[in-house]
């Protein structure tokens, strides 16, 4: 037993051979690799935070505008580059930027107008993505970045419009977009699409829902009235011409004043017809009127009503607020010739199709500034086929029969027009 003594305490006490010279070749070498190791993590780190310092900084956010046209403005420290495309199923704005830290209050990204969704964020390393999903089909009427001389930084501005499925078929037709690329080449032109499609009419049935319009001394309701007309207006297209109708809406509900020129837009509409039955103060006036746009109105009368219609979107609990003053711009817009006369024509359609049969006011044409009748390319007319603040015109507007036949005047009225503008008869 004492031979293994020695032994056992030799291999646990000796320190001076080459078993010791090998643990302090490690000892160092593991120190070494300890301070190379803390010197990458902060290389790295350095490179981190000089990465961050290039990102693109996006400090503020807006967006204003209703159904037909909205506008962004995002605020960079530095100048962006930028470039988009367009989506379907659903409808879809795409805009890829450099890396972007988006530093500005989420509440402020909020959608509205044109918009139901506004999402944004990194896209793959390097590169961040803002999708803007449409409530329906759009188009970029402007999309540049502009310098903010006071303080040296830059803005992204994007003025969407709404437009129609064809166009928006034809602009996402014309892209030569590459996932994987933001190049700026990548952009849509907004060239318009080329049209084979059959003449269309939109028919937009006032008011509905809980904006209820006038009501009658005997509880008529104009959005029943012009609910019926249109429906028996759409019919009576359909069954005598090849004529294709779209209705701005077909059941009792609010439907917005723009959204219903952004439905009528949609749709490529070759005329828009609104159909109302009013009341006025003086109970004595009664008859057939039809009102144009224009930016000044003809008389006191047709700016009062005017007036009154306009509110409709108030009436339904929407706030105008912050609403971009699009509306003297687009009635210079419509004041175009070319529209201008059309709409005329259109109104001197309907007027000589009811004379004679339907009963019209003095001066039965007319026009003010109707928001409903504001898309620059669309001939449009606001027929009142009778005040329901006059006993007798409600008697009349109450008459399933008197409103389909006045919904075959109508259909004379666009056959006429019709064949006027294309030399195509029904």
């Amino acid at each position: 037993m004492n031979t293994l003594a020695p032994t056992g305490t030799k291999h646990s006490t000796d320190l001076s051979g080459p078993t010791s010279v090998s643990l302090r070749t490690i000892a160092m070498v593991v120190m070494l690799f300890t301070v190379l190791l803390s010197t990458g993590i902060s290389c790295a780190e350095d490179k981190s935070d000089s990465s961050a310092e290039d990102r693109l900084v996006a400090f503020e956010f807006r967006i204003a505008g209703d159904e037909l046209r909205t506008r962004i403005v995002m605020e960079f420290e530095s100048k962006p580059d930028f470039s988009y495309h367009l989506l379907a199923t659903p409808h879809r704005l795409v805009v890829d930027l450099p890396e972007t830290h988006f530093g500005f209050p989420e509440k402020t990204a909020k959608a509205r107008g044109l918009l139901s969704d506004i999402r944004y964020g990194a896209m793959a390393p390097g590169r961040s993505r803002i999708v803007f999903t449409a409530i329906g089909p759009v188009k970029s009427e402007m999309a540049e970045v502009k310098k903010n001389d006071a303080d040296g930084t830059y803005r992204l501005v994007f003025d969407l419009a709404a437009t129609s499925d064809q166009e928006f078929a034809s602009l996402v037709g014309q892209q030569r977009w590459d996932p994987s690329s933001s190049d700026e080449a990548t952009k849509p032109q907004n060239k318009p699409a080329k049209s084979d499609k059959s003449f269309t009419v939109a028919i937009d049935p006032g008011h509905g829902g809980i904006d209820t319009g006038a009501k009658g001394r005997n509880g008529a309701q104009e959005k029943d009235i012009t609910l019926a007309v249109g429906l028996a207006l759409k019919t009576a297209l359909e069954r005598d011409t090849d004529i294709h109708v779209v209705l701005t809406r077909d059941a009792d509900a609010f439907v917005s004043l723009s959204e219903r020129v952004r439905r009528a837009r949609q749709h490529s509409a070759d005329m828009f017809v609104s159909i109302h039955a009013d009341s006025i103060r003086v109970k004595g006036v009664r008859g057939a009127t039809v009102y144009t746009l224009s930016e000044k109105a003809s008389d006191q009368m047709a700016h009062q009503l005017a007036a009154q219609e306009n509110r409709s979107d108030l009436i339904a609990g929407l706030s105008l607020e912050d609403e971009p003053d699009t509306v003297a711009d687009i009635l210079i817009d419509l004041t175009r010739r070319e529209t201008q006369v059309f709409s005329d024509s259109l109104a001197g359609a309907v007027i000589g199709a009811f004379d004679g049969s339907v009963k019209l006011i003095n001066n039965p044409h007319r026009s003010a500034g109707f928001r409903v009748l504001r898309a620059p390319e669309v001939p449009s007319v606001l027929v009142e086929l009778g005040y329901l603040s006059n006993i007798e015109d409600e008697k009349l507007l109450s008459d399933p029969k008197w409103r389909e036949r006045t919904a075959e005047l109508l259909v004379t009225a666009i056959g006429a027009y019709r064949k006027k503008v294309t030399g195509v008869s029904n």
